[in-house]
């Protein structure tokens, strides 16, 4: 989806969170995803996804248009089931361990394929969901800023973690006018056969290849000549400060995952 981890700045009370309160709440869904194996968990978990995602167009000033980051989660949702229905497939083809629930002819579907195969779907989305929210949300010079003074990161990690974030939309928008223009020269990306879409779009790597490295090559010589090897932990301008809000968030994402654990241990649900 296009522009899918751009910050979309706002008024609401997840935009005002301190950076790392956002990122451990990101961490801690995304891990209560990998220990549950209950539908039901993981369910929840995505419906909390979405509710985050709500709660992030909430505070603008009346008249004023709403952050779009719920708009954005449920596009970001939709791209990840069109994804998992071909990562469900593999599952329930290759994995022939269990007992047969479906036969046809000498093929046969099995209840560990159907069910590790729902569990990835599930696990994906709800994993995938926190991480692209709490970027869309937090202004990555504020991470940066975060990871190296709170948690003495080194500036050149920091840096390319953020950069990589960065990259990702900036690759994301270069394909698209790189698409629009073959699409202008009559070329149809419109086709319904996956086959056909891919022997299309695998030609584009190339230039997209070559914008890619031009891209890379001008950031790399603009951060030399502002002086990026001075870099410090000292250097961040913007002090992040915990208050209520943030403690009580960080409660909240521990409470997640010790809800995932103990059902895990228990074998709730």
């Amino acid at each position: 989806m296009k522009g899918f981890l751009d910050f979309l700045p706002g008024h609401s009370l997840l935009h005002k969170l301190h950076p790392l309160a956002k990122l451990f709440i990101a961490i801690a869904i995304c891990a209560s995803a990998f220990v549950s194996s209950s539908y039901i968990f993981l369910g929840f978990l995505i419906l909390l996804n979405l509710l985050l995602g709500l709660s992030g167009d909430a505070g603008s000033p009346k008249g004023q248009e709403k952050p779009g980051v719920f708009n954005r989660t449920c596009g970001l949702l939709k791209g990840l089931l069109k994804v998992s229905l071909f990562l469900f497939v593999l599952q329930v083809l290759l994995i022939r361990g269990g007992n047969a629930v479906i036969t046809l002819g000498n093929f046969s579907l099995t209840d560990k394929g159907l069910n590790n195969g729902v569990l990835l779907v599930l696990r994906l989305i709800a994993a995938t969901l926190p991480l692209s929210i709490m970027i869309t949300v937090t202004n990555l010079s504020d991470l940066s800023n975060v990871l190296v003074n709170n948690l003495h990161m080194p500036y050149k990690y920091a840096y390319t973690f953020t950069t990589a974030i960065r990259f990702i939309p900036v690759f994301g928008n270069e394909m698209n006018n790189i698409m629009e223009a073959q699409i202008s020269r009559g070329v149809d990306f419109e086709t319904k056969n996956p086959f056909k879409k891919i022997a299309l779009v695998l030609p584009l790597c190339v230039p997209l290849l070559l914008s890619s490295v031009r891209k890379i090559d001008s950031t790399a010589i603009a951060t030399e000549l502002r002086g990026f090897h001075l870099r410090k932990a000292g250097c961040a301008s913007k002090v992040y400060k915990f208050t209520a809000k943030d403690i009580f968030s960080v409660i909240f994402a521990f409470a997640v995952i010790g809800c995932a654990i103990t059902a895990k241990l228990l074998g709730l649900f």
